[in-house]
């Protein structure tokens, strides 16, 4: 596999600028290199049709009768760059050292993604802190910067939400709270301040997770936001493997799954085990993360 963010993650930005390609990964899996709704028919009936002497009205309404159907814009944020240095996010990829090496995993995972007709990914790791929400992060700010293409990232990690930390936002409501009938998804959703790119956050914490991402409510959600709108790329920023079913459970309402495994952590044992949990889910590539050499 092709080890696109060698020293761009982990080292300082003028080693990223110097970073090649590495191989051999321990499973042998090769590196990885939606439509708007048809529009309502118009109808131009009378305005007022009596039945059973009442007045059903066809047409317009009387405004004390319209219902309003305007949605919350969606908010927008502050981009605060400081933030996002510090947790090594390539939030300009025009000029950043290290955005040579998110383009490079950009193209090659649409490449494997679009092949398919897919537009929704899963970013995951075997365990714990290897990387996975600032690999998602970058492919997503790159995506909307690059392509003539709109990106929603979602965090799915609903045990430990995080997306919002790395871009300085406070808590708030997100995805949670909408699996739980607590607000819309309209409410909630967040640009961050970088064209293109909408955020939906994880939301409050959840012990219940994996009943939540395995439930219809999702299962729906996710159908809508893969069939809404035909240049849009889902990013999904799930939990780890190993150490709980959430991925496992999620897998199946993706086109393809990105997995993050880090230099001198991950084991082979565990990669072995990931890959296994996942079944016949489609793995289309791996990230090997802060590599040394």
């Amino acid at each position: 596999m092709t080890n696109i963010f060698k020293k761009a993650l982990n080292r300082n930005e003028q080693e990223a600028q110097k970073s090649e390609p590495v191989t051999n990964l321990p499973f042998g899996q090769e590196t990885m290199p939606t439509l708007p709704s048809p529009p309502e028919a118009k109808l131009n009936p009378p305005k007022n049709i009596t039945v059973n002497h009442k007045k059903t009205f066809i047409g317009d309404k009387p405004a004390a009768l319209k219902k309003d159907k305007s949605t919350p814009k969606t908010k927008k944020e502050t981009l605060n760059t400081k933030i996002l240095d510090n947790f090594k996010i390539v939030h300009n990829c025009r000029i950043h050292p290290a955005a040579d090496t998110v383009k490079i995993l950009r193209t090659r995972m649409l490449q494997r993604l679009l092949s398919t007709g897919g537009n929704s990914v899963l970013v995951t790791s075997p365990m714990p802190g290897e990387g996975k929400t600032v690999n998602a992060i970058n492919l997503a700010i790159s995506i909307a910067q690059e392509i003539d293409r709109t990106v929603l990232l979602i965090d799915a990690n609903l045990r430990k939400p995080a997306i919002h930390k790395y871009f300085g936002f406070a808590e708030g409501m997100g995805l949670a709270d909408y699996l739980l009938g607590k607000t819309s998804i309209s409410e909630v959703l967040l640009n961050p301040g970088i064209d293109k790119l909408t955020i939906l956050p994880g939301g409050r914490p959840l012990t219940t997770s994996s009943e939540m991402l395995g439930a219809t409510r999702m299962a729906d959600l996710v159908k809508e936001m893969k069939d809404r709108y035909e240049d849009r790329i889902l990013i999904f920023d799930g939990p780890d493997i190993l150490t709980n079913a959430d991925s496992q459970v999620f897998s199946k309402l993706v086109d393809g799954i990105v997995m993050v495994v880090e230099a001198e952590k991950t084991t082979r044992e565990e990669i072995k085990q990931a890959v296994e949990r996942l079944g016949e889910s489609t793995l289309i590539g791996t990230i090997f993360n802060k590599s040394n050499e």
